[in-house]
């Protein structure tokens, strides 16, 4: 697993998942008790309560949801909601989003010293960046009191290795100039991670990327590696570990 924290509020924690952590997602044709001890390991591992993980119904779309703690004790009940990006106004709620090429983006935004800190999780598909989610994100955490922000870019199919048809790749860049690129075997492709980065730079986003690419890196899983590929998860939640070490240092 890959493991950061927040330069912003250290706080926060941000991961992505390997295969090691096996498969996370319950629609994908596999079993449903073994996605569910999956999820239990990992809540586990990160030091979250069972069920507490919110995910999301991905559709490929521009659509914002406004995360809330849930009480639950099954995966499917209450359903989870669908959109493509989950924020959370109190930083307090562990956030998920699944891909296997896809760009999974982690967010936090700080309102300074005395401000509210606020995260993002997001599923930046080529339809959903061409669509504008990531701006649509950084408004909204605006809007929740970020005068800060930081984004994670997480494994992600690289340009060298997505490739597109030519009329894909012509309608990308109108939208989005740059995006469009080759493939190392010389056909048309798209460089999603790079056009997400430099569209976040423009915004005043401080980026990280993982710099990990889902195909070429066996680690990870990839839908065009294999179309029965698993998923895997980034993870954006708040250590609790680290909001007692603050309140006993603010007590001494």
């Amino acid at each position: 697993m890959l493991h950061f924290a927040s330069n912003l509020d250290p706080r926060i924690q941000l991961a992505f998942t390997t295969q090691s952590e096996g498969n996370l997602a319950l629609h994908v044709n596999d079993d449903p008790d073994t996605v569910g001890e999956n999820r239990a390991r990992l809540e586990d591992r990160i030091g979250v309560r069972r069920f507490s993980l919110q995910f999301m119904n991905q559709v490929h779309s521009n659509i914002l949801h406004d995360a809330e703690l849930v009480e639950r004790s099954q995966w499917n009940e209450p359903p989870a909601p669908t959109c493509d990006a989950l924020i959370d106004a109190s930083g307090e709620v562990p956030l998920a989003v699944m891909v296997a090429d896809c760009l999974p983006v982690l967010f936090v935004g700080t309102g300074g010293p005395s401000g509210p800190t606020v995260t993002a999780a997001v599923h930046a598909g080529r339809r959903g960046l061409l669509d504008g989610i990531l701006a649509r994100t950084v408004v909204r955490l605006h809007e929740l009191g970020a005068s800060q922000i930081e984004a994670v870019i997480g494994p992600a199919i690289c340009g060298r290795c997505y490739e597109v048809p030519v009329q894909m790749a012509e309608e990308s860049e109108s939208l989005r100039p740059g995006i469009r690129t080759t493939t190392s075997w010389g056909t048309d492709s798209l460089d999603l991670p790079a056009s997400a980065q430099q569209e976040l730079e423009n915004l005043g986003v401080q980026v990280l990327q993982s710099g990990a690419c889902t195909l070429e890196d066996e680690r990870f899983f990839s839908y065009r590696r294999s179309e029965k590929s698993g998923r895997l998860a980034g993870l954006i939640w708040r250590d609790i570990n680290a909001d007692a070490t603050r309140r006993t240092e603010k007590a001494e």
